[in-house]
């Protein structure tokens, strides 16, 4: 099995967990047309992928998938709740999830470009893991900061924080450096 470029980071991982979880689409089998799959991710599924910076969540995804004898037109869109840590106070936080931005084209084995500015391998085997496409439209959708609002964090942490903040201009702001 090929392995996506945008799926390289967590793929080892995540190929270790049953695929009995997974909404796997088999391209042979499957008559020409438009087909809808739901999916949904939940707090065992992120628990089950190592390496995550999802904590938990739920989200809803949608795929739509337009087979043709040539070729395919798969999107996605995916809805809900995803939590993480947050990079100030360690707390965990919630992050809104809504995308409509996980479409794909592919013909037979050609590189292919997704419109969440990732590329793309058609797999060998003629399926599609649509569990594992939603979960990466969730993850690229995660802001890379993660912070509560202001006056959201931990309060104890808050203090601990401001203890240790250096309000003195470093030697090199002094001398103009």
């Amino acid at each position: 099995m090929r392995i996506s470029k945008i799926c390289c980071t967590f793929a080892a991982d995540f190929a270790l967990m049953s695929e009995q979880t997974h909404t796997i689409i088999d391209l042979k089998r499957l008559p020409t047309g438009t087909h809808r799959f739901d999916i949904q991710l939940d707090n065992d599924f992120f628990a089950s992928v190592e390496k995550s910076e999802i904590l938990s969540g739920e989200v809803s995804a949608s795929a739509v998938l337009n087979l043709r004898e040539e070729d395919y037109q798969l999107t996605i869109t995916v809805h809900g709740t995803v939590f993480v840590v947050c990079d100030r106070c360690l707390d965990p936080m919630v992050i809104e999830i809504d995308a409509n931005d996980g479409m794909m084209e592919c013909s037979n084995d050609e590189m292919i470009e997704c419109s969440n500015d990732g590329m793309m391998e058609c797999s060998n085997d003629g399926s599609i893991d649509l569990t594992w496409l939603a979960y990466e439209i969730v993850s690229i959708n995660i802001p890379i900061v993660h912070c509560h609002q202001p006056g959201e964090c931990n309060k104890q942490m808050e203090l601990l924080l401001h203890d240790h903040l250096c309000d003195e201009p470093e030697p090199d702001e002094i001398d103009g450096c």
